[in-house]
């Protein structure tokens, strides 16, 4: 198996992987998903609430609001599965006391460990009205995205079989077809007598007549729009055009919303997997 990085952000990663089978990309997808720890805020204490909104949603909010996660922040903080993780008071405590008229966003959320905080600082939570006032204490914790979204780190995690495009040379080259692909990974070139095939603004070359782009969709526009023209030629309706994929290479996407750096969520979740398996082995031995 080979892993190849294609683009790297704070907060997006996509990688290539080859030589691999759906179940195991998947059982990855999964576990960055739901088995990665995050912070997100638990236990809600409304002391006073002025506003107009419920006070079921204005916690729902708060839960909802991304807190910086990463290994340093979690390190030392208690798992669901420790002992003492239900008391309120061994999360990270947060206090929201403010007065209207104003809009209170998550920068006015104070935590009472510098490192943990609200990602972005610009979250709406709540508007006051003139002499409204609200007054909030907060417990974050640890926890894991298989018991609620709030402690899932991930707003996208999704892979993809490597697109693959293949001409037909038995069929007369359909130059126009190319102007069927709503997102420019073909273009005629009437000179060379070819339709190239593009990735990222660069020419796909091939040795073997396939050509990889992760920039296709797979939505066969072109396929489409080649065979409805041989038919209105009275060609058979062979397209010159084909679109496929490569049953082993994989694009993976893995977005997260500020919490954590998507290759730490990836790390991490490789290690949670790494660790099922091991407990599956130790078991399986046991029972010889």
């Amino acid at each position: 198996m080979e892993i190849e990085v294609k683009s790297q952000t704070d907060d997006e990663i996509v990688f290539i992987i080859r030589d691999a089978e759906v179940p195991f990309v998947n059982a990855i997808r999964r576990a960055a998903m739901v088995n990665v720890p995050k912070i997100a805020i638990e236990d809600v204490n409304i002391i006073r609430n002025d506003s107009a909104m419920f006070n079921e949603v204005l916690a729902h909010r708060l839960g909802l609001t991304p807190l910086v996660s990463d290994l340093d922040a979690i390190e030392g903080l208690l798992l669901p599965e420790d002992d003492g993780w239900f008391e309120h008071d061994n999360g990270i405590a947060f206090s929201l006391n403010e007065i209207g008229p104003k809009v209170v966003y998550s920068k006015d959320l104070i935590s009472s460990d510098s490192k943990i905080k609200p990602v972005y600082d610009t979250i709406p939570i709540v508007k006051l009205k003139e002499d409204e006032e609200l007054n909030v204490e907060a417990y974050a914790k640890v926890g894991y995205g298989k018991n609620h979204v709030k402690w899932m780190p991930t707003t996208v995690c999704a892979y993809k079989q490597y697109p693959e495009i293949t001409f037909n040379d038995a069929v007369d080259i359909d130059y126009e077809c190319a102007d069927a692909c709503p997102r420019g990974v073909l273009k005629s070139d009437k000179r060379s007598k070819k339709v190239k095939v593009f990735e990222d603004g660069e020419l796909v070359e091939s040795d073997d007549g396939s050509f990889l782009s992760s920039d296709c969709s797979m939505c066969k526009s072109c396929v489409r729009a080649s065979i409805n023209r041989a038919a209105a030629n009275g060609a058979p309706e062979n397209s010159y055009i084909n679109i496929g994929y490569r049953e082993n290479d994989f694009i993976f996407r893995i977005e997260t919303d500020g919490s954590m750096p998507p290759k730490e969520v990836l790390l991490t979740a490789c290690d949670k997997l790494g660790e099922k398996a091991d407990k599956f082995i130790s078991f399986s031995e046991k029972e010889e």
